[in-house]
């Protein structure tokens, strides 16, 4: 394969991936119509239509789509064997991309972040919040942040934290309307504000306890969102029962703006785990990130 075959075939991929031409070339630093021209001269190449271009959007076709995703995890490799060459420098160097939900990014990313990047100006990493079970080969991550359980067997994982407390609470007008809870039972005839899964598309399960063994349950309700900071402000205007974790709420449940039920049918969830595939050659900045943010006993 010829040098510049690589090189256009990597540019397809930022567009497949980027979903428009605009922002593809923004990220490569060159021009639109350059970039055009590119994934023009590949299709001729190749005589065949890789992307379908509209005056809104631009989408792979399935030709396309599935050279795009057989091409991805190659180049995301590449650029992890060139990151490797920073061993050669005397400071760790290069950019990271990690996928985290939410509440992950913000009790155990970003505390972490915040001690390790002053003292490394040569790493930069991006964060991208999603609580889907995002592949990061194919998505073109370094790691993922998410819930022990829902690693993939073929991933190294690292613990990030302890288990992890889970409340379950609403305003105090909602309880002038519904009776509290005493048992799980009782959640059948109440209301809930849920959080939609993207990847089964499905409302977030509720951990219960019941005879001494977890069950899942979900309940319907008014509102469903997919952040925690809306569903925390669903359940402060009294819209119906939340299930968040306990660190989110504690300082309204001080303040008498929540009140928790069913603590004692409420377990934790498995701790956070970073994971990533088995790549000897990772950089020094990976490592070092990944050692700012592992769990240590006593922490």
């Amino acid at each position: 394969m010829r040098r510049e075959d690589i090189a256009d075939l990597a540019a397809f991929a930022v567009v497949a991936e980027e979903g428009s031409f605009t922002r593809a070339a923004r990220r490569l630093g060159v021009t639109q119509s350059a970039l055009s021209q590119i994934v023009r001269r590949l299709e001729e190449r190749l005589a065949m239509r890789l992307l379908t271009r509209t005056t809104r959007s631009v989408a792979p076709t399935i030709a396309g789509e599935r050279l795009a995703a057989r091409i991805a995890p190659l180049l995301h490799d590449l650029d992890a064997e060139i990151a490797g060459l920073s061993e050669f420098r005397d400071k760790p160097v290069g950019h990271i991309r990690i996928t985290a939900t939410e509440h992950a990014a913000k009790t155990v990313l970003m505390p972490a972040l915040a001690r390790l990047l002053p003292d490394y100006p040569d790493i930069s990493v991006e964060v991208v919040v999603d609580y889907g079970l995002t592949d990061v080969v194919a998505e073109r991550f370094d790691a993922g942040v998410r819930l022990g359980e829902h690693v993939a067997k073929d991933m190294i994982a690292v613990r990030l934290c302890r288990d992890l407390p889970m409340a379950i609470v609403a305003a105090p007008g909602y309880f002038d309307r519904h009776p509290a809870p005493r048992t799980p039972e009782d959640l059948a005839g109440h209301r809930a504000i849920n959080l939609r899964l993207p990847t089964s598309d499905t409302l977030n399960a509720w951990r219960l306890l019941r005879g001494g063994r977890e069950t899942r349950v979900r309940i319907g309700g008014p509102l469903v969102a997919n952040t925690i900071e809306l569903i925390l402000d669903a359940t402060l205007a009294g819209m119906g029962l939340a299930y968040l974790p306990l660190d989110q709420v504690q300082d309204h449940l001080r303040q008498g703006r929540l009140v928790q039920v069913l603590a004692e049918w409420t377990p934790p969830l498995p701790a956070y785990h970073l994971y990533y595939p088995n790549r000897r050659h990772a950089s020094p900045a990976f490592r070092l990130l990944v050692e700012s943010l592992r769990w240590r006993e006593g922490d």
